[in-house]
């Protein structure tokens, strides 16, 4: 794997990982609610999440890598095809965060594995991993080396996103309730992903 294709994967994650979707607004909620104490919580809790998803759609990848250089060409245009998706949906979405302070006591175990349970058992987690992960993978290395290095980046990275989501709605609640900052934040995040989509189809065509 090159150095090149790393840094694609983790600048992509970056994008994606900050669009705030239910686990996001998970974190904020209990942020508001209950403060600083939430964020370690709800950090590992998230990571742990993705670590299921993600080694559940590892294992189909890996499947699909092993019976069709075809099949796992075609997912990778789906996936192209899902970024500029994602990119559209995310640029046309309106500047209101919906996240409600949560101010039920719960223990710090409890708010782990609540954000362990919506990160994980979201169908759309696995769905999601399954077409963006193909778009950096090289058929002709190690397969199980790539995804030890990348499942470690995402998760790096997943934990990192979510330990600052909860300080900054802690910290700093006016600005993840800021329709104009966020509106901002969705236009250019949406941006950078249909430029990511696109760019992958080029890297295929050029191929």
């Amino acid at each position: 794997m090159s150095f090149e294709n790393w840094a694609a994967f983790a600048a992509a994650s970056t994008i994606l990982l900050i669009i705030p979707g239910p686990t996001i607004l998970l974190v904020v909620s209990y942020a508001l609610g209950q403060g600083w104490r939430t964020a370690l919580p709800m950090a590992v809790g998230v990571a742990l999440g993705d670590f299921t998803a993600m080694t559940l759609s590892m294992l189909g990848i890996g499947a699909l890598l092993a019976a069709s250089a075809t099949v796992f060409t075609i997912l990778k245009l789906i996936g192209a095809g899902y970024l500029i998706y994602l990119g559209v949906k995310l640029f046309r979405a309106g500047g209101a965060l919906k996240a409600e302070p949560r101010t039920d006591a719960v223990s710090s175990a409890k708010m782990m594995a609540h954000a362990w349970l919506v990160t994980a058992l979201n169908p759309k987690s696995i769905t999601f991993f399954v077409a963006f992960l193909p778009q950096f993978l090289d058929r002709h290395a190690d397969f199980w080396t790539q995804m030890l290095i990348f499942e470690t980046t995402f998760l790096a990275l997943a934990f990192a996103n979510a330990f600052g989501y909860a300080l900054i709605a802690t910290r700093a609640r006016n600005v993840v309730r800021n329709p104009k900052a966020i509106r901002i934040f969705n236009r250019t995040g949406g941006t950078l992903l249909v430029g990511a989509g696109i760019a992958t189809v080029a890297m295929r065509s050029s191929n």
